[in-house]
């Protein structure tokens, strides 16, 4: 694999991703490096991983070539898992993390604080044409406090306390974010595969 294409315009994660596979010789190009736009892969998947794959594999069948996509969100235990692969638009088809994130709060109301246990999920997972999808699953277990604290972060971050940490993910600064994250912790296991094709 010399090339790899990662389905996404987040400027942060391209930057990530291309630290990441540098080491390992692989040129990383991303959706902002494409001329033309390509229609959005509709999330069809009923889990993290389906949804990631459905996107990493269309677009390699567009184009030939290894892609990386990836899928998160938020399950809550209470919840049933949910707001889950719906976490974008939990409250509604356009996305809104204020109103995600109080739809959240408000089903949690009267639950006590053991019983808001929750996790963020990162899975990412990488096409090649020819070849069985590959996937890594990160993790970032926690609890969702009762009120919004904090000013950094995105999403449900403001209401996510992580397991150790007397900070919300809102209230970390983004190094401290980076190294708990469930994205990272699927990074990481990405960088094991890639050492192993290495090896």
């Amino acid at each position: 694999m010399d090339k790899l294409l990662i389905a996404t315009k987040n400027k942060g994660k391209v930057k990530d991703f291309k630290g990441l596979f540098s080491k390992y010789g692989v040129e990383v190009y991303s959706l902002l490096d494409l001329e033309d736009e390509i229609p959005d892969v509709e999330e069809t998947g009923s889990t993290f991983e389906e949804n990631a794959a459905l996107k990493a594999e269309t677009i390699a069948s567009l184009f030939h070539m290894p892609v990386l996509a990836d899928d998160s969100g938020l399950e809550v235990d209470a919840l049933d898992g949910r707001p889950g692969i719906y976490s974008a638009r939990y409250a509604g088809e356009e996305k809104n993390d204020q109103a995600n994130l109080q739809k959240v709060l408000t089903e949690l109301e009267g639950v006590p604080n053991d019983k808001r246990t929750a996790q963020f999920v990162c899975v990412l997972a990488i096409a090649q044409p020819g070849q069985d999808t590959m996937f890594t699953r990160g993790t970032c277990k926690g609890t969702i406090i009762q009120e919004p604290t904090g000013e950094n972060g995105f999403g449900y971050d403001p209401v996510f306390l992580p397991i150790g940490s007397d900070k919300t993910m809102a209230q970390l600064k983004p190094e401290e974010k980076n190294n708990i994250s469930h994205r990272h912790h699927a990074l990481v296991q990405l960088e094991t595969w890639l050492k192993e094709r290495t090896k």
